[in-house]
Parts: C-alpha cells; sequence; structure tokens
C-alpha cells in the first residue's frame, strides 16, 4: 500500500475511534439539555470517574482471580457503568434538582462547580499521576499487529458508538420512557398534566448518560492504556463542542458531530501540526456559533420571552 494512503487511512481510523468516544459523552450532555436545558459540564467527570472505577475493579479481579480479560472486562464496565450512573443521579438530586426554576446561568455554575468538586475529590482519593491502565480487551486474531490499520480496541470502540446509537435511538422512539422523554423535553408542564412524573423521566435520562460516559471512560482507558483525574475535563468540553456542532439535543446530531470534531482533530495534527490538536475543536465550536447557531441537525428554535 502507497505510504501516504496507508498514513491518511490511519488518520482517517483515529479520528474515528476519537468522534466515538467524544460521541459516547456526547450523547449524554445532548440528552440531558433536551430534557431540562441544562448543560452539565460535570458530565466529563462522570466520563473519569468512570474509567477510574474499571481500573481499580479490573485491577482487583486481575490480581485475585484467574478470570479471563474479557470477563473482568465485562465486571468492570458493569460496576463503572452502575457506580457512575449513581453518581450521576446523585449529582442531579443535590446540585441542578434545587435549581430546576432558577435562571439558566444559576444551573450552570452549580454544574461548573460540581466539576471542580469531582476532579478534586478523585485527585484526593487517588493521585495527580497518570496511571497505567492495563487492556482488558483481547486481541481479535483477524486483526494482525503491524500490518492492519485498525486495532481491536479502536474496532471494539466504534462498534460499542454504534449499539449505543443505535439502542438510544430505538428507546426514545419505540418505547414508554421514551415517548415521555420526548413529551417532558417539549413541554414539561403539559407532560404532568397529562400524569408523566417528569421526576423519575429527568433521573431515566441521567442515568442513561451517565451510563454512555462511563462506558467511554472504559474503553478509551483500554486504548490510550493510561489515565489521572484530569482526563474528563478536557474530553466534556470537546464533547460538548461536538454536540453543539450536531445540534445539541438531538442525539443523531452529538454523533455526527463527534465524528466530525474526531476527524478535523486527528487529519490537522496529522497534516498541520499536532501541537495545535485542542485548538481545532474549539476553532469549529467558533465557526458553528457564527454561521450555523442551531448546528448541523439542530433545529432553529425562537426562545419565549
Amino acid at each position: 500500500m502507497n505510504p501516504d494512503v496507508k498514513y491518511f487511512l490511519q488518520l482517517v481510523l483515529s479520528g474515528l475511534t476519537k468522534g466515538s468516544i467524544y460521541a459516547l459523552i456526547a450523547l449524554g450532555y445532548t440528552m440531558v439539555y433536551g430534557i431540562i436545558k441544562l448543560i452539565n459540564f460535570a458530565h466529563g467527570e462522570i466520563y473519569m470517574i468512570g474509567a477510574f472505577t474499571a481500573l481499580i475493579i479490573g485491577g482487583v479481579l486481575q490480581i485475585t482471580t484467574e478470570l479471563s480479560p474479557l470477563v473482568i472486562l465485562g465486571i468492570s464496565l458493569v460496576a463503572a457503568v452502575f457506580y457512575s450512573a449513581a453518581y450521576g443521579v446523585t449529582l442531579e438530586k443535590i446540585a441542578y434538582k434545587p435549581l430546576r426554576n432558577a435562571p439558566r446561568l444559576t444551573a450552570l455554575i452549580s454544574a461548573i462547580g460540581m466539576s471542580l468538586i469531582l476532579q478534586n475529590f478523585v485527585l484526593l482519593a487517588q493521585t495527580s499521576d497518570f496511571l497505567p491502565f492495563r487492556s482488558m480487551i483481547p486481541d481479535f486474531s483477524f486483526l494482525i499487529p503491524g500490518k492492519s490499520l485498525l486495532t481491536t480496541t479502536q474496532l471494539v470502540i466504534m462498534v460499542t458508538t454504534f449499539v449505543v446509537m443505535l439502542f438510544l435511538t430505538l428507546l426514545i422512539k419505540f418505547t414508554r420512557m421514551g415517548k415521555a422523554m420526548r413529551a417532558t423535553a417539549q413541554d414539561k408542564v403539559m407532560a404532568q398534566l397529562v400524569g408523566i412524573d417528569i421526576n423519575r423521566v429527568i433521573t431515566f435520562t441521567f442515568v442513561i448518560g451517565s451510563a454512555t460516559a462511563a462506558i467511554g471512560g472504559v474503553l478509551i482507558a483500554n486504548h490510550t492504556g493510561q489515565i489521572n483525574f484530569y482526563i474528563g475535563f478536557l474530553a466534556g468540553i470537546k464533547a460538548f463542542v461536538a454536540a453543539v456542532l450536531g445540534g445539541i439535543g438531538s442525539i443523531p446530531g452529538a454523533v455526527l458531530g463527534s465524528f466530525v470534531l474526531g476527524m478535523t482533530e486527528s487529519l490537522g495534527a496529522g497534516y498541520i501540526s499536532s501541537a495545535y490538536d485542542n485548538a481545532f475543536a474549539f476553532l469549529i465550536l467558533i465557526l458553528i456559533l457564527i454561521f450555523k447557531p442551531s448546528g448541523l441537525l439542530g433545529r432553529n428554535e425562537v426562545e419565549k420571552v
């Protein structure tokens, strides 16, 4: 294969991998915003907590048992999902529910405060250093290291993102809870009048959003081989950019925006400079806010006064 073509394909696959991780976080952003119009800036820290949970549970199982790596991965992933979901629900009950009728700026400041609290909590409980994360994803025999452009972790990340997106789309379109979520997003007062428990809907939204973020945290930790207390902050900001890019409030838009952002970062770093890797994300955000504030798949809405 031509070296230039091979290099381009490697950048594309890297961009799709980045985009998949951003999508798993952005889905939580866009679902929460769609329901209660809140930008949950602490969402990136839920992603980070999911990764640390898998590190601790997986490490203990690897040392104390003889279970296969795939079984350990499954147990660690389930633990991370439940633990992160519990954090997400607690976050909503403590920091957001009391401010549900307050001005949006108040809730936004609360979200930023909770982000800093969770960061420093993990910093004090763990360490400021990067911790090694031993991959629990077994290599697929048909992906030969050094010959295949795609690695096992990249394939698992992309397939997982597709499955999660499909599950959420079916959930929202065809289930009773999904209909309740759509009704709550459109008009909370009318939803209550027809018997929908909006508190239950909002709690469920935080559970699902936190679970998808935890899955992303576990997968990226397996891919990069290291984590620290700060990984959620930048990933969360970029996922927010992806959600705005695709049209915040739209699940397909969040995924599309994530892939566009991931590809832009990867190709920009490969052909321009990796020093500006993070700058590309915020350049896209500025351009979108100037030329299409509603995002690629978002709808233009006039806010009622």
